[in-house]
């Protein structure tokens, strides 16, 4: 990938070089400090609701005074599902927010979690940008690969692209693909093929009087990156958390303490392994299932590990324009949506993004995740999640520790804990205002 833009980055144009660098602070003690200033009894009690009944989401909430309240009840804060999101934000339900409340999603998150859409919405970025002539959409030695923004693999809509996945198919028929259901999330229903007729028969299988459901969902078929990036003959992919404070204008943060996840079997491509999860899916709730799981590590590893494996193995340049690629692929998948998201002060989210990393070291957008597991798997599994959560709402809260729309959300340097600024488009507005006096075209890769 081309480095267009590196140069002279401001620390709201974050290019991730420092991702995955160990930090000294201890969140869990320094959480909302500046919340702790002046009586307590000046300050309102905040309340919660939750549909989540996890102890790193719970426990944070009672270290700061806050009070369970009923979702009938008045409340400032709602950790909930997606869909208790959207239904709270339908037409029919009549129900206003007011300025002290906030909720951890946007109502149409799914313009960027379900699989379809957040591929039609990178499609349509990428159009938009070609359209305005604009060099990042430059294309590469192939029609349909991009120079700069090819971070997502070759994928198609079942049934509606058939005719088009069949012809891309037939010029390379040795290859592999990946379905996926489009809702669907924990690997439920994925499958490999590496031929057409074994969609056939899917496609012939799924219209059985025993699937009636399966003809109503919708698929993904994506290009299976078969050629990963093996760690002790192992495949991996990274789960990294992605905080957004507003899409327009774009406000995200990336947590550093990401970690990899490992399959329990050696990676084999060939065919008689095809539909061997074990191999394939580096997903814990598939992984956890097979005889080789270690339950005490949980197959994970934290991606500051992975950054000393690779400058020792790769080379520290190298390694470092990974992570700046993984920043960029993070930043242009939230600008691909951000037109379309429904950009509301009352709400937040933090994202669980899987990125493959091929053998090549270029990293792949697979999907992203409305509601990351927060379930902890192993001791240290707990503690980095208590710490995303504490560190989110230290992000999302302003000072004082009372949610309120009227904030500016722009949080101290103290208040992001293990969060680094990914891009601020408002900060960066303020920074490129005087240099648009001379009428000259920027073409930062941030903006």
């Amino acid at each position: 990938m081309a480095s267009t833009g590196n140069d002279g980055r401001k620390p709201y144009l974050n290019n991730g070089l420092n991702y995955g660098r160990s930090t000294s602070c201890n969140c869990s003690s320094r959480s909302n400090t500046t919340a702790a200033t002046g009586p307590a009894a000046e300050r309102p009690r905040v309340t919660y609701v939750t549909d989540l009944d996890k102890s790193v989401i719970v426990s944070n909430f009672d270290k700061r005074g806050w009070l369970q309240v009923s979702p009938e009840d008045d409340w400032n804060f709602y950790w909930a599902g997606t869909q208790t999101c959207r239904t709270l934000f339908s037409v029919d339900s009549g129900y206003r927010m007011n300025d002290n409340q906030m909720i951890n999603h946007f109502p149409n998150t799914y313009e960027l979690t379900r699989k379809d859409l957040l591929v039609k919405n990178i499609k349509r970025y990428r159009k938009e940008l070609e359209r305005d002539g604009n060099p990042l959409a430059e294309r590469g030695d192939a029609p349909s690969r991009y120079l700069h923004l090819d971070f997502v693999p070759v994928t198609f809509v079942l049934p509606a692209d058939y005719n088009m996945f069949v012809e891309e198919y037939r010029k390379n028929p040795q290859s592999t693909w990946i379905m996926k259901p489009c809702g669907k999330s924990q690997g439920a229903g994925i499958f490999l093929i590496n031929k057409l007729s074994k969609l056939k028969r899917w496609s012939r299988e799924s219209k059985t009087p025993f699937n009636p459901n399966l003809v109503k969902e919708s698929y993904v078929i994506s290009r299976y990156i078969d050629n990963p990036l093996l760690i002790g003959g192992k495949k991996f992919d990274l789960r990294l958390y992605v905080l957004i404070t507003s899409f327009r204008p774009l406000k995200a943060y990336l947590f550093r303490l990401g970690f990899c996840r490992f399959c329990t079997v050696k990676y084999d491509a060939s065919i008689q392994e095809l539909d061997n999860m074990y191999v394939h899916l580096t997903n814990v709730s598939v992984q956890k299932h097979g005889g080789e799981y270690n339950s005490m590590h949980g197959g994970k590893l934290s991606v500051q590990n992975l950054r000393l494996y690779l400058e020792s193995t790769r080379g520290k340049a190298v390694t470092e324009r990974l992570f700046s690629n993984i920043s960029w692929l993070i930043v242009h998948s939230l600008k691909a949506v951000a037109p379309v998201m429904a950009n509301d002060r009352h709400c937040f989210e933090c994202y669980g993004y899987d990125i493959i990393i091929d053998n090549k070291l270029k990293p792949w957008l697979i999907e992203v995740n409305a509601s990351p597991s927060l379930t902890s798997t192993t001791v240290n599994d707990r503690i980095l999640k208590y710490k995303l959560i504490d560190n989110i709402l230290s992000v999302v809260l302003p000072p004082d520790g009372v949610p309120d729309t009227r904030w500016n959300k722009v949080p101290s340097p103290e208040a992001l804990g293990n969060f680094e600024l990914l891009l601020d488009e408002d900060l960066a507005a303020q920074d490129d205002q005087p240099r648009r006096s001379d009428n000259r075209t920027h073409s930062s890769r941030w903006k």
